[in-house]
Protein backbone atom coordinates (compact mmCIF):
# COMPACT_ATOMS: atom_id res chain seq x y z
CA UNK A 1 0.00 0.00 0.00
CA UNK A 2 3.05 2.31 0.78
CA UNK A 3 4.53 1.87 -2.63
CA UNK A 4 1.49 2.30 -4.03
CA UNK A 5 1.39 6.28 -2.45
CA UNK A 6 4.69 6.81 -2.99
CA UNK A 7 4.22 5.95 -6.87
CA UNK A 8 0.85 7.90 -6.80
CA UNK A 9 2.55 11.38 -5.13
CA UNK A 10 5.76 10.46 -7.49
CA UNK A 11 3.21 10.59 -11.08
CA UNK A 12 0.93 13.46 -9.38
CA UNK A 13 4.73 15.90 -9.15
CA UNK A 14 5.69 14.14 -12.48
CA UNK A 15 2.27 15.96 -13.75
CA UNK A 16 2.02 18.98 -12.12
CA UNK A 17 5.61 19.40 -13.36
CA UNK A 18 4.76 18.81 -17.12
CA UNK A 19 1.65 20.67 -17.24
CA UNK A 20 3.97 23.85 -16.13
CA UNK A 21 5.34 25.30 -19.52
CA UNK A 22 7.65 28.46 -20.16
CA UNK A 23 5.46 31.38 -21.00
CA UNK A 24 6.15 35.16 -21.54
CA UNK A 25 4.12 37.86 -20.65
CA UNK A 26 4.08 41.83 -20.91
CA UNK A 27 3.36 42.86 -17.03
CA UNK A 28 1.55 46.35 -16.64
CA UNK A 29 4.87 48.55 -17.17
CA UNK A 30 5.23 46.59 -20.63
CA UNK A 31 8.67 44.43 -19.19
CA UNK A 32 8.41 41.35 -20.69
CA UNK A 33 8.87 38.45 -18.28
CA UNK A 34 9.53 34.53 -18.91
CA UNK A 35 8.67 32.00 -15.87
CA UNK A 36 7.10 28.48 -15.63
CA UNK A 37 3.27 28.76 -15.33
CA UNK A 38 1.52 28.10 -13.68
CA UNK A 39 3.81 28.83 -10.93
CA UNK A 40 4.76 26.13 -8.37
CA UNK A 41 6.11 28.71 -6.39
CA UNK A 42 4.90 31.94 -5.64
CA UNK A 43 5.96 35.11 -3.30
CA UNK A 44 2.82 36.95 -2.96
CA UNK A 45 3.97 41.25 -2.78
CA UNK A 46 0.44 42.68 -2.64
CA UNK A 47 -3.00 42.05 -3.34
CA UNK A 48 -3.58 39.31 -1.44
CA UNK A 49 -7.09 38.73 -1.46
CA UNK A 50 -7.20 39.29 -5.35
CA UNK A 51 -4.32 36.85 -5.67
CA UNK A 52 -7.32 34.15 -3.77
CA UNK A 53 -10.16 35.19 -5.87
CA UNK A 54 -8.84 35.12 -8.89
CA UNK A 55 -6.55 32.05 -8.47
CA UNK A 56 -8.99 30.58 -6.00
CA UNK A 57 -7.63 29.57 -2.59
CA UNK A 58 -5.82 26.34 -3.98
CA UNK A 59 -3.36 29.27 -5.46
CA UNK A 60 -1.78 29.73 -1.54
CA UNK A 61 -0.82 25.93 -1.86
CA UNK A 62 2.33 27.06 -3.95
CA UNK A 63 2.51 30.77 -1.93
CA UNK A 64 5.65 29.91 -0.48
CA UNK A 65 6.21 33.89 0.76
CA UNK A 66 3.70 36.94 1.09
CA UNK A 67 4.47 40.48 2.36
CA UNK A 68 1.93 40.05 4.92
CA UNK A 69 1.51 43.68 6.41
CA UNK A 70 -1.00 44.87 4.33
CA UNK A 71 -3.52 42.26 5.05
CA UNK A 72 -2.83 42.19 8.55
CA UNK A 73 -3.78 46.13 8.48
CA UNK A 74 -6.51 44.54 8.00
CA UNK A 75 -6.51 42.88 11.35
CA UNK A 76 -10.21 41.44 11.11
CA UNK A 77 -10.29 40.53 7.56
CA UNK A 78 -6.40 39.06 7.95
CA UNK A 79 -8.38 37.00 10.98
CA UNK A 80 -11.23 36.09 9.52
CA UNK A 81 -9.16 34.36 7.19
CA UNK A 82 -6.85 32.88 9.22
CA UNK A 83 -9.84 31.25 10.92
CA UNK A 84 -10.88 29.13 8.14
CA UNK A 85 -7.23 28.37 6.53
CA UNK A 86 -5.04 28.79 9.80
CA UNK A 87 -1.78 27.48 6.95
CA UNK A 88 -1.42 31.76 5.72
CA UNK A 89 -0.19 31.88 9.08
CA UNK A 90 2.68 29.78 8.78
CA UNK A 91 3.70 31.56 5.09
CA UNK A 92 6.91 33.31 5.51
CA UNK A 93 6.77 37.05 5.65
CA UNK A 94 8.85 38.50 3.61
CA UNK A 95 8.22 42.50 4.87
CA UNK A 96 7.36 46.28 3.57
CA UNK A 97 9.62 46.82 0.66
CA UNK A 98 10.89 49.86 1.09
CA UNK A 99 11.75 49.34 4.67
CA UNK A 100 14.50 47.56 6.49
CA UNK A 101 12.12 44.57 7.57
CA UNK A 102 12.42 43.31 3.73
CA UNK A 103 15.36 41.23 2.78
CA UNK A 104 16.60 40.49 -0.93
CA UNK A 105 18.16 37.30 0.72
CA UNK A 106 15.43 36.08 2.10
CA UNK A 107 13.36 36.27 -1.30
CA UNK A 108 16.22 34.24 -2.86
CA UNK A 109 16.41 31.81 -0.82
CA UNK A 110 12.41 30.81 -0.69
CA UNK A 111 13.25 29.70 -4.54
CA UNK A 112 9.95 31.62 -6.33
CA UNK A 113 9.00 30.88 -9.57
CA UNK A 114 7.54 34.37 -9.75
CA UNK A 115 7.80 37.54 -7.44
CA UNK A 116 4.66 38.99 -7.98
CA UNK A 117 4.85 43.03 -7.18
CA UNK A 118 2.72 45.94 -7.07
CA UNK A 119 3.73 48.72 -9.25
CA UNK A 120 5.19 50.57 -6.34
CA UNK A 121 6.80 48.43 -4.72
CA UNK A 122 8.87 47.30 -7.94
CA UNK A 123 9.85 50.67 -8.11
CA UNK A 124 10.74 51.44 -4.55
CA UNK A 125 13.45 48.16 -4.88
CA UNK A 126 15.33 50.53 -7.09
CA UNK A 127 18.67 48.79 -7.62
CA UNK A 128 17.27 45.53 -5.79
CA UNK A 129 15.36 44.00 -8.33
CA UNK A 130 17.94 43.70 -10.82
CA UNK A 131 19.54 41.88 -7.95
CA UNK A 132 16.68 39.59 -7.79
CA UNK A 133 16.32 39.24 -11.08
CA UNK A 134 20.00 38.58 -11.09
CA UNK A 135 19.67 35.19 -8.99
CA UNK A 136 17.02 33.82 -11.35
CA UNK A 137 13.35 35.43 -9.90
CA UNK A 138 11.39 36.63 -12.26
CA UNK A 139 9.43 39.88 -11.06
CA UNK A 140 5.90 40.43 -12.77
CA UNK A 141 4.36 44.13 -12.10
CA UNK A 142 1.09 44.09 -11.60
CA UNK A 143 -1.28 47.39 -10.57
CA UNK A 144 -4.93 47.27 -9.26
CA UNK A 145 -3.25 51.25 -7.42
CA UNK A 146 -3.67 52.75 -10.72
CA UNK A 147 -7.46 52.46 -10.22
CA UNK A 148 -7.67 51.72 -14.18
CA UNK A 149 -10.08 49.77 -15.84
CA UNK A 150 -6.86 48.46 -18.57
CA UNK A 151 -4.65 47.87 -15.49
CA UNK A 152 -7.18 46.43 -13.30
CA UNK A 153 -8.08 43.92 -16.03
CA UNK A 154 -4.42 43.10 -17.12
CA UNK A 155 -3.69 42.63 -13.06
CA UNK A 156 -6.62 39.95 -13.53
CA UNK A 157 -5.63 38.37 -16.13
CA UNK A 158 -1.67 38.23 -15.37
CA UNK A 159 -2.91 36.75 -12.07
CA UNK A 160 -4.66 34.26 -13.77
CA UNK A 161 -1.38 33.06 -16.06
CA UNK A 162 0.63 32.66 -12.88
CA UNK A 163 -2.35 30.44 -11.30
CA UNK A 164 -3.47 28.38 -14.26
CA UNK A 165 -7.27 30.02 -13.77
CA UNK A 166 -6.91 31.88 -16.89
CA UNK A 167 -10.69 31.15 -17.88
CA UNK A 168 -11.72 32.30 -14.08
CA UNK A 169 -9.69 35.23 -14.04
CA UNK A 170 -11.30 35.91 -18.02
CA UNK A 171 -14.16 35.94 -16.26
CA UNK A 172 -13.39 38.07 -13.79
CA UNK A 173 -11.99 40.71 -15.82
CA UNK A 174 -15.06 40.60 -18.00
CA UNK A 175 -17.67 41.41 -15.10
CA UNK A 176 -15.88 43.75 -14.00
CA UNK A 177 -15.70 45.75 -17.60
CA UNK A 178 -19.20 45.15 -17.80
CA UNK A 179 -20.22 47.07 -13.96
CA UNK A 180 -17.75 49.72 -15.56
CA UNK A 181 -19.31 50.16 -18.50
CA UNK A 182 -22.61 50.62 -17.17
CA UNK A 183 -22.03 53.23 -15.27
CA UNK A 184 -20.10 54.99 -17.91
CA UNK A 185 -23.15 54.29 -20.27
CA UNK A 186 -25.90 55.26 -17.89
CA UNK A 187 -23.69 58.38 -17.49
CA UNK A 188 -23.39 59.10 -20.71
CA UNK A 189 -27.19 58.77 -21.72
CA UNK A 190 -28.41 61.19 -18.56
CA UNK A 191 -25.82 63.77 -19.46
CA UNK A 192 -25.91 64.69 -16.06
CA UNK A 193 -24.54 68.04 -14.18
CA UNK A 194 -21.39 66.82 -12.54
CA UNK A 195 -21.74 66.90 -8.89
CA UNK A 196 -18.15 67.60 -6.80
CA UNK A 197 -16.94 64.82 -4.65
CA UNK A 198 -14.51 65.34 -1.67
CA UNK A 199 -13.12 61.92 -0.64
CA UNK A 200 -10.77 61.22 2.92
CA UNK A 201 -9.48 59.14 4.76
CA UNK A 202 -10.58 59.83 7.55
CA UNK A 203 -8.78 57.64 10.52
CA UNK A 204 -7.17 60.66 12.33
CA UNK A 205 -10.53 62.07 13.16
CA UNK A 206 -12.14 65.42 13.17
CA UNK A 207 -9.73 67.56 14.02
CA UNK A 208 -7.03 66.77 11.68
CA UNK A 209 -7.50 66.26 7.58
CA UNK A 210 -6.51 63.60 6.68
CA UNK A 211 -5.69 61.81 2.78
CA UNK A 212 -7.35 62.60 0.03
CA UNK A 213 -6.76 61.31 -3.83
CA UNK A 214 -5.95 63.06 -6.72
CA UNK A 215 -5.74 60.42 -9.90
CA UNK A 216 -5.72 57.00 -8.49
CA UNK A 217 -7.54 54.87 -6.07
CA UNK A 218 -10.99 56.86 -4.33
CA UNK A 219 -9.86 60.28 -6.85
CA UNK A 220 -10.03 57.68 -9.76
CA UNK A 221 -13.04 56.35 -8.46
CA UNK A 222 -14.69 59.56 -7.86
CA UNK A 223 -14.09 60.37 -11.82
CA UNK A 224 -15.46 56.88 -12.71
CA UNK A 225 -18.48 57.61 -11.42
CA UNK A 226 -19.08 60.90 -13.04
CA UNK A 227 -17.84 62.90 -10.20
CA UNK A 228 -16.08 65.76 -10.33
CA UNK A 229 -13.20 65.61 -7.75
CA UNK A 230 -12.07 68.63 -6.01
CA UNK A 231 -8.90 67.31 -5.11
CA UNK A 232 -7.57 66.57 -8.15
CA UNK A 233 -6.12 70.02 -9.21
CA UNK A 234 -4.17 70.28 -5.90
CA UNK A 235 -3.00 66.35 -5.35
CA UNK A 236 -1.21 64.29 -7.98
CA UNK A 237 -1.91 60.47 -6.15
CA UNK A 238 -2.44 61.31 -2.77
CA UNK A 239 -1.58 63.84 0.36
CA UNK A 240 -3.45 66.32 2.41
CA UNK A 241 -5.50 69.68 1.48
CA UNK A 242 -5.82 72.33 3.20
CA UNK A 243 -9.14 72.84 5.41
CA UNK A 244 -9.85 76.21 3.87
CA UNK A 245 -9.53 74.72 0.29
CA UNK A 246 -12.36 72.27 0.76
CA UNK A 247 -14.46 74.78 2.04
CA UNK A 248 -13.75 77.04 -1.19
CA UNK A 249 -14.47 74.36 -3.33
CA UNK A 250 -17.39 73.43 -1.44
CA UNK A 251 -18.24 69.83 -2.49
CA UNK A 252 -21.64 68.19 -3.33
CA UNK A 253 -20.80 65.02 -1.41
CA UNK A 254 -17.99 63.81 0.42
CA UNK A 255 -17.00 60.37 1.62
CA UNK A 256 -14.98 59.34 4.37
CA UNK A 257 -13.54 56.22 4.46
CA UNK A 258 -11.60 53.97 7.01
CA UNK A 259 -10.69 50.41 8.46
CA UNK A 260 -11.34 48.47 11.41
CA UNK A 261 -9.74 50.82 13.24
CA UNK A 262 -8.83 54.13 13.68
CA UNK A 263 -5.74 56.08 14.94
CA UNK A 264 -7.69 58.74 16.39
CA UNK A 265 -11.10 57.98 19.22
CA UNK A 266 -13.02 59.88 16.70
CA UNK A 267 -11.56 59.03 13.46
CA UNK A 268 -13.97 56.45 11.03
CA UNK A 269 -14.37 52.63 10.92
CA UNK A 270 -15.49 50.68 8.81
CA UNK A 271 -15.62 46.83 7.54
CA UNK A 272 -15.58 43.46 9.17
CA UNK A 273 -17.32 43.41 12.50
CA UNK A 274 -18.07 47.39 12.50
CA UNK A 275 -21.82 48.02 13.16
CA UNK A 276 -23.86 49.96 11.47
CA UNK A 277 -24.30 52.09 14.70
CA UNK A 278 -20.32 52.62 15.27
CA UNK A 279 -19.75 53.35 12.29
CA UNK A 280 -22.86 56.36 12.21
CA UNK A 281 -21.84 57.83 15.04
CA UNK A 282 -18.13 58.63 14.10
CA UNK A 283 -19.39 59.28 10.46
CA UNK A 284 -21.95 62.41 11.91
CA UNK A 285 -18.73 63.51 14.05
CA UNK A 286 -17.61 65.13 11.02
CA UNK A 287 -20.48 66.96 10.38
CA UNK A 288 -18.99 69.08 13.50
CA UNK A 289 -15.58 69.70 11.54
CA UNK A 290 -14.31 73.54 11.51
CA UNK A 291 -16.02 75.19 8.59
CA UNK A 292 -17.95 72.20 7.62
CA UNK A 293 -21.43 73.77 8.55
CA UNK A 294 -21.66 76.01 5.52
CA UNK A 295 -20.37 73.31 3.30
CA UNK A 296 -23.51 72.25 0.73
CA UNK A 297 -22.63 68.33 1.36
CA UNK A 298 -23.04 69.05 5.07
CA UNK A 299 -26.35 71.18 4.40
CA UNK A 300 -27.98 68.70 2.17
CA UNK A 301 -27.14 65.56 4.16
CA UNK A 302 -24.94 64.44 1.51
CA UNK A 303 -21.83 62.85 3.94
CA UNK A 304 -21.34 58.92 3.18
CA UNK A 305 -18.38 56.88 4.27
CA UNK A 306 -16.72 53.54 2.45
CA UNK A 307 -14.91 51.10 3.43
CA UNK A 308 -11.15 52.11 2.57
CA UNK A 309 -10.20 47.84 1.91
CA UNK A 310 -12.93 48.13 -0.82
CA UNK A 311 -10.29 49.83 -2.83
CA UNK A 312 -7.34 49.19 -4.92
CA UNK A 313 -8.77 45.80 -5.64
CA UNK A 314 -10.37 43.99 -8.56
CA UNK A 315 -13.38 43.77 -5.52
CA UNK A 316 -13.96 47.67 -5.85
CA UNK A 317 -16.69 47.49 -8.60
CA UNK A 318 -19.19 47.77 -6.17
CA UNK A 319 -17.39 51.01 -4.89
CA UNK A 320 -17.72 52.39 -8.54
CA UNK A 321 -21.40 51.32 -8.23
CA UNK A 322 -21.73 52.92 -4.38
CA UNK A 323 -20.16 56.51 -5.51
CA UNK A 324 -21.95 56.55 -8.85
CA UNK A 325 -25.28 55.96 -6.72
CA UNK A 326 -24.39 58.69 -4.35
CA UNK A 327 -23.46 61.35 -6.93
CA UNK A 328 -26.73 60.25 -8.85
CA UNK A 329 -29.52 58.79 -6.44
CA UNK A 330 -31.77 58.62 -8.89
CA UNK A 331 -30.03 57.59 -11.85
CA UNK A 332 -28.36 54.17 -10.01
CA UNK A 333 -31.26 53.87 -7.70
CA UNK A 334 -31.41 50.22 -8.95
CA UNK A 335 -27.93 49.40 -7.57
CA UNK A 336 -27.37 47.58 -4.42
CA UNK A 337 -23.63 48.72 -3.86
CA UNK A 338 -23.43 46.57 -0.47
CA UNK A 339 -25.04 43.71 -1.54
CA UNK A 340 -22.77 43.50 -4.79
CA UNK A 341 -19.49 43.77 -2.56
CA UNK A 342 -20.72 40.68 -0.05
CA UNK A 343 -21.62 38.82 -3.35
CA UNK A 344 -18.14 38.66 -4.77
CA UNK A 345 -16.61 37.24 -1.81
CA UNK A 346 -19.80 34.56 -2.04
CA UNK A 347 -18.87 34.22 -5.17
CA UNK A 348 -14.91 34.04 -5.54
CA UNK A 349 -13.74 33.65 -2.30
CA UNK A 350 -14.23 31.19 0.51
CA UNK A 351 -15.29 33.88 3.44
CA UNK A 352 -18.02 36.06 3.38
CA UNK A 353 -17.45 39.37 6.01
CA UNK A 354 -20.16 40.57 8.32
CA UNK A 355 -20.34 44.24 8.95
CA UNK A 356 -20.27 47.87 7.42
CA UNK A 357 -18.96 48.30 4.13
CA UNK A 358 -21.42 51.35 2.74
CA UNK A 359 -22.89 53.93 4.86
CA UNK A 360 -25.63 56.38 3.32
CA UNK A 361 -26.93 59.47 4.98
CA UNK A 362 -30.64 58.62 7.15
Amino acid sequence: MFKYLILSLTLFFQASSIWAKETTIHDVLGREVTFDAPAQRVIVGFYPEDYMAIGTEQAYDKVVGLSKYIWQARPANWEMYIKHRPSLNTIPAIGKIGSQAFSVEQVISLKPDVLLLADWQFKALGTQAQKIEDAGVPIVVIDYNAQTLQRHVMSTKIIGVITGQKERAEKIANEYTENLNRISTRLKEKNLAKPKIYVEYGASGVNDMGYTFGKNMWGAISTMSGGDNISAPYIEWWGKLNPEQVIAANPDIIVMTGYESASASDGIVMGQGISENIARARLEGFKKRLGWSSVSAIKQNRLFAAYHGACRTILDGAMIQFFAKSLYPEAFADLNPEEAYLDFYKKYLPVTPTGTFTLTPK
